[in-house]
């Protein structure tokens, strides 16, 4: 049995792990990556260890630090408190809140990772505190982000664009974001309804949150303005989202705005670990051609009726634990024209759709920045391993929905 086939079933394991065990699967991964690695696919542990998401791991470790700050100052449930005044209450509200949020910052540049990293670590807690589920909470967020991920004049979206028109499929740039945005919204309907958000509408109060009137301190404002400053960056002047968070963290610390071993200890490592390994071991999945073996299996079911689908449902699977930005539209947008060509006909228009929505939608899994993100900020250590494997099965589900939503639609945006 080669590598390829080992790391397949490596994933396999794992994935089975996280939904059924309360074991770190991160480590797990690790491990496994380990083995295959150096003693079947004779790699060198230096190159095993380069697949290790040290990006990802700046990213996630920057923005809980900050927030663990903000959190341990008590900041964050002071402004959880005024959030829910937004709404008048209405834990009902709050989803939605969260999802416009995460959208209007999304749409506006810096992406769906940037709006993520800046909504989740303040919406999280304010749900939990207002009794809606984590599920539903960091759905919202996600799908959000993600619906104006691709907008014309974001960085995602640019990016596509460019690809696009490399392929001579110039154009469609506004045609892409439709279906990305009406894609996202109609997910985002659907948890609403299917996690409690017409019973939340109707509770009159947010339990534990409105009543409170302690006004915000020297040390509140500080921390609020770093964390501003820290969101300008982010946006306007496109600063690392991970490393600007530790520079704003760092500030807040020297100030003695928050004691240093607490702030520390709030760092969730042990989900940032598990998100990490599993990612090293896609990364071997990738360098000893597992992927492209699972692409090759399920591209042969396609024809050219049933392209869209298809092709929907291979990049949502392989994004629920890749990189739709980094990994998954820049290996899958350019092959549009020749996957048209392998299958015998189709839309390439409708092809590009269908990846792009095929890829994102599958986003809130907990192996994607988005997910991670939101698992990442989840108070309780305990409620956040059960976000992990809620949003494992959700991820996993989307792939299916994208498949179904571009198999029917794909071909209407095309032609709009």
């Amino acid at each position: 049995m080669n590598a390829a086939v080992l790391a397949l079933l490596a994933l396999v394991v794992t994935l089975v792990l996280s939904m059924t065990t309360r074991v770190n699967v991160g480590l797990v991964a690790i491990g496994l990556a380990w083995v295959i690695g150096v003693y079947v696919a004779k790699l060198k542990a230096e190159t095993l260890i380069a697949g290790f998401p040290s990006t990802l791991f700046i990213t996630l470790t920057g923005v809980t630090l900050l927030f663990a700050v903000a959190k341990a100052n008590g900041t964050l449930e002071l402004l959880a408190r005024r959030a829910a005044r937004l709404v008048r209450g209405r834990a009902g509200l709050l989803p939605i809140l969260f999802f416009a949020f995460a959208f209007v910052l999304s749409a506006v540049g810096p992406g769906a990772i940037a709006s993520v990293a800046l909504v989740a670590p303040l919406a999280m807690p304010t749900g939990a505190r207002a009794r809606v589920p984590n599920l539903l909470t960091a759905i919202m967020v996600g799908t959000g982000a993600n619906a104006g991920n691709l907008s014309p004049i974001s960085t995602a979206g640019a990016m596509v664009a460019t690809m696009m028109s490399r392929i001579r499929l110039g154009g469609n740039e506004w045609r892409i974001f439709a279906a990305m945005f009406v894609a996202h919204v109609v997910v985002a309907l659907a948890a609403y309804l299917l996690f409690g958000g017409l019973r939340l509408l109707r509770e009159r109060t947010v339990t534990g949150v409105t009543n409170a009137s302690e006004p915000l301190r020297r040390g509140h404002w500080l921390t609020i303005a770093v964390t501003v400053l820290w969101i300008v960056a982010v946006i306007g002047f496109r600063a690392h989202v991970g490393l600007a968070a530790f520079a704003a963290a760092a500030m807040l610390i020297v100030l003695r705005l928050a004691d240093e071993r607490d702030t520390i200890r709030g760092i969730p490592l042990d989900v940032i670990l598990m998100v990490c390994g599993v990612s090293m071991l896609i990364a071997l999945l990738e360098s000893t051609g597992g992927l492209e073996l699972f692409t090759r299996l399920l591209a042969r079911l396609a024809t050219p009726m049933t392209l869209t689908g298809v092709i929907a449902f291979v990049t949502g699977l392989i994004s629920t634990y890749s990189s739709t930005i980094g990994v998954v539209l820049p290996t899958f947008v350019p092959m549009t024209p020749l996957l048209v060509r392998q299958v015998g006909g189709g839309d390439p228009v409708a092809v590009a759709v269908a990846i792009t929505v095929g890829a994102s939608l599958v986003d809130v899994s907990p192996l994607s920045t988005l997910g991670a993100l939101c698992v990442a900020a989840v108070p309780e250590r305990e409620a956040s391993r059960r976000l992990f494997g809620q949003l494992m099965v959700w991820g996993l589900a989307m792939s299916v929905v994208g498949a179904l939503f571009c198999q029917a639609f794909a071909g209407v945006f095309a032609r709009l």
